[in-house]
C-alpha cells in the first residue's frame, strides 16, 4: 500500500470540510458520493457550481441574493413595500418565505455587529438599509436578527438610526430559543414570533 496515492481524494475530502456544519466523516461520506457519480454527472455538479457562483449576486435594493438586479421578490408588486423585515443572512429570508405568513420585503445585513470578531457597522449592509428608507415610504422595520449578544445589538444600533426618520421599529417575539438560528426555527414558531413582533 506504499505507492498508494490518495492526495487528489484527500483534497477533495479538504473541500467539504471547509464547509459549515460539515465535520470529516460527512466530508469523507460527500467525497466518496462525488467520486461515485457518472463523469456526465460529475461535470454537470461541477457546472452548477460555477454557474451559481458567476450568476449570483446581491439585489441591488434588499442586498438579498438575485441574478437580475433585483430579487423575486422585490420585483413582485403584490409585496407590500411599507414594511421591511431585516435579517442576518439569506436563508433567514428562506425560513421566513416557508411560513407563507410574511407579505412586506427584507434586508438583508449578511451579519452583524461583532467587534470581537472585527465586524463594525461599516461591514455589514446598513448603509444600504439607510438609503432605501430615505425616501419615506416605509413606515415599519422588524429587526429580525438572531437572539444572540450581537444580533441584539445590531437590532439596538439599528433602531437608534431609524428612530429620528419618524419609521416604528420592532422586534421578533421570541418564541425562537435564545441563541438558536432563524434558518433552523419551525414554521409556526416563526409565525408566532412575527405576530408577537414588539416596538423598539
Amino acid at each position: 500500500m506504499a505507492g498508494y496515492n490518495v492526495a487528489t481524494l484527500s483534497k477533495l475530502i479538504e473541500q467539504f470540510e471547509r464547509m459549515p456544519g460539515i465535520g470529516r466523516k460527512t466530508a469523507q461520506r460527500l467525497a466518496f458520493y462525488v467520486l461515485n457519480l457518472s463523469k456526465e454527472q460529475a461535470t454537470e455538479f461541477s457546472e452548477v457550481i460555477l454557474s451559481a457562483h458567476e450568476k449570483i449576486k446581491q439585489c441591488s435594493r434588499c442586498c438579498n441574493l438575485a441574478e437580475d438586479e433585483l430579487c423575486p421578490i422585490c420585483k413582485n408588486e403584490d409585496r407590500d413595500k411599507t414594511t421591511v423585515c431585516v435579517v442576518e443572512d439569506p436563508r433567514d429570508v428562506f425560513a421566513f418565505e416557508r411560513t407563507h405568513e410574511f407579505e412586506g420585503t427584507y434586508h438583508v445585513l449578511h451579519g452583524v455587529i461583532s467587534p470581537m470578531n472585527g465586524v463594525g457597522p461599516e461591514d455589514i449592509t446598513i448603509k444600504e438599509l439607510l438609503a432605501r428608507l430615505s425616501d419615506g415610504k416605509v413606515q415599519e422595520v422588524i429587526m429580525a436578527t438572531n437572539p444572540t449578544v450581537e444580533g441584539e445589538a445590531t437590532a439596538m444600533y439599528i433602531s437608534r438610526l431609524l428612530k429620528p426618520m419618524g419609521i416604528t421599529v420592532s422586534r421578533l417575539a421570541y418564541g425562537v430559543p435564545v441563541g438558536a438560528d432563524l434558518e433552523y426555527a419551525d414554521e409556526v414558531t416563526l409565525s408566532k414570533a412575527l405576530e408577537g413582533r414588539r416596538t423598539l
